[in-house]
């Protein structure tokens, strides 16, 4: 059931196939760089991109802009508390803000940090401290075709693997993301961030959760983890989320903000560190780089996330989309994660090989056959990972409805009748940090000579 109505609607328009392909061309193929005004359907990222409630706009209006003391901190400091169960925040701009405050405050040169898989600023927050990223997820992960309910979960058994291999001292760090979106947006249970809460007592390391999706993550619990089928969304979230040492959170996502994010945590020394470096580098700890009535926003959006009309809604969605792409025989990572839908590129496009970035060329043609932007998140974002070839398509927060999904699949049904009219692509420029090449780099369709490489390299 729909758990909302519009009030304000944007026009959006499809330019012609002509003007799709030249802005695909001047963008590098790369969707990063392509304008927004030039995007139909834009699932790139659900990051800040959905719609915010009346009495999220209400609280826009009543926004403190106080330097200091700002009372809009005081409703989000309170919102923390009683949704997710800290007492303590640091807020800082963003999610990419609040990883800068907390691994900087965390990591130094020559350490590991453990996740069940890193996103990709994570990934390069940890890189940029001179530490080392390290995956854990468990078996089948990254198999797009089982149907486990947690794909998602820490696998205890890679950490104590590296741990044996490099030693505990050098491991002051486990990170769980919840949902887990560098595989297929992918829940985790409560029952295995238990057994992580427990694995980093072992071995004496801070426990921080990424909570970016938390709110997802706990709608799935209540469908799939016997323990808590009678639970409500907010007290798994609760439960859930009080098994870390520290939360890291982009309020753009499950805080139903178009700004934000913040360090949540009950340890007074780590508490003060943070708030010492969000003050160098985010702003005064009562705004932390946002205007208070964006901090009084998220504030709102955090209990909302919660509300059970509105989270199965929101999953429920997702799961529509992946089902109604699923019948029109486009590969999909199954089951559907909570914020996007993960299509298989590897599959649709089993003749472009991965050096060839076969998820960017898909990106690329569902752009260009109909105005559709998803990202790829497979060899091109990830180098030099074990990770299937996949690329997201995240639904924004009460932003699309059936109909714009229904062009969504035509779309996709259209790519996958002329793949083999598709070619692959090549990297002409590349950024300083190769951990975020995908949002900068710019590409080309490979050569008939680079091809012809190829496939014979290949035989």
């Amino acid at each position: 059931m729909v758990a909302y109505k519009s009030k304000v609607v944007e026009r959006i328009t499809l330019p012609s196939k002509e003007r799709r392909t030249q802005a695909l061309e001047a963008a590098g193929y790369n969707a990063f760089n392509l304008p927004a005004d030039d995007v139909f359907i834009d699932l790139l990222t659900d990051s800040g991109t959905g719609a915010m409630s009346d009495d999220q706009w209400a609280a826009l209006l009543q926004g403190d802009e106080a330097y200091a003391g700002s009372s809009s901190f005081d409703r989000l400091e309170s919102a923390v508390a009683d949704v997710m169960g800290f007492e303590r925040v640091v807020p800082a701009h963003q999610g990419r803000g609040a990883e800068n405050v907390l691994y900087g405050s965390l990591l130094s040169e020559g350490d590991v940090a453990l996740n069940n898989t890193h996103f990709d600023t994570t990934r390069a927050h940890v890189s940029n401290q001179g530490a080392d990223p390290v995956d854990c997820p468990v078996p089948g992960a990254h198999d797009p075709a089982t149907n486990e309910p947690f794909k998602g979960d820490f696998s205890i058994e890679r950490a104590r693997d590296v741990v044996d291999e490099v030693g505990a001292d050098r491991v002051p760090l486990v990170i769980l993301t919840i949902t887990n979106n560098s595989t297929a947006g992918q829940p985790v249970s409560v029952e295995n961030t238990r057994r992580v809460r427990a694995f980093a007592d072992e071995i004496d390391a801070t426990f921080v959760i990424d909570a970016c999706r938390f709110a997802e993550n706990a709608y799935f619990v209540t469908r799939r983890e016997d323990e808590f089928e009678d639970a409500t969304v907010a007290e798994v979230a609760r439960e859930q989320l009080g098994l870390a040492d520290a939360l890291v959170m982009s309020g753009k996502k499950d805080g139903l903000a178009n700004v934000g994010g913040f360090v949540a945590t009950d340890d007074e020394a780590l508490f003060e560190q943070c708030k010492q470096r969000a003050i160098l580098y985010e702003g005064f700890p009562t705004y932390g780089g946002m205007a208070g009535r964006d901090v009084a926003a998220m504030a709102v959006g955090l209990r909302e996330a919660v509300e059970e009309s509105y989270i199965e809604d929101r999953v429920e969605q997702v799961r529509e989309l992946g089902a109604m792409l699923e019948e029109a025989g486009i590969p999909v990572y199954t089951p559907t994660g909570g914020h996007a839908v993960y299509l298989d590129a590897g599959a649709t496009f089993p003749e472009i090989p991965a050096e060839q970035f076969p998820g960017q060329a898909l990106v690329c043609e569902l752009y260009r056959e109909g105005g559709v932007r998803g990202v790829e998140l497979g060899s091109f974002a990830f180098p030099e990972t074990d990770r299937p070839e996949l690329v997201r398509l995240a639904i924004p927060r009460r932003t699309y409805h059936r109909e714009h999904f229904e062009h969504v699949v035509e779309t996709a049904e259209a790519v996958l009748e002329n793949r083999h009219e598709v070619s692959g692509l090549e990297i002409v420029s590349n950024p300083a940090v190769p951990e975020l090449r995908h949002f900068s780099a710019s590409l080309e369709p490979v050569s008939a000579e680079t091809a012809t490489a190829v496939d014979a390299d290949s035989d």
